[in-house]
């Protein structure tokens, strides 16, 4: 079963949509990037990842997404299946 991450980016003064074009632009040898949204409200963008296992996620997270120019912090949230 994939694990799949709902990655929460607060980016820099002026540089959302530069960031969300290049997350869009990632290919990730670790994940897959389902969806990238620029929203309003107390983030900028919110990335859908999927990922074989939580290792693979947080690679993902760490080198394709948080390394980002203009990216200037993340939060991370799990889905879970509580049914």
């Amino acid at each position: 079963m994939a694990i799949r991450g709902y990655v929460l980016v607060e980016t820099e003064v002026g540089r959302t949509q530069a960031v969300g074009t290049a997350i869009r632009n990632v290919t990730s040898e670790f994940a897959r990037i389902m969806a990238v949204d620029t929203v309003t409200g107390p983030f900028d963008v919110i990335v859908q990842l999927e990922a074989d296992d939580l290792d693979r996620l947080g690679k993902a997270i760490t080198q394709d997404v948080a390394s980002l120019d203009g990216v200037q912090r993340t939060t991370t949230c799990l889905s879970v299946n509580l049914g």
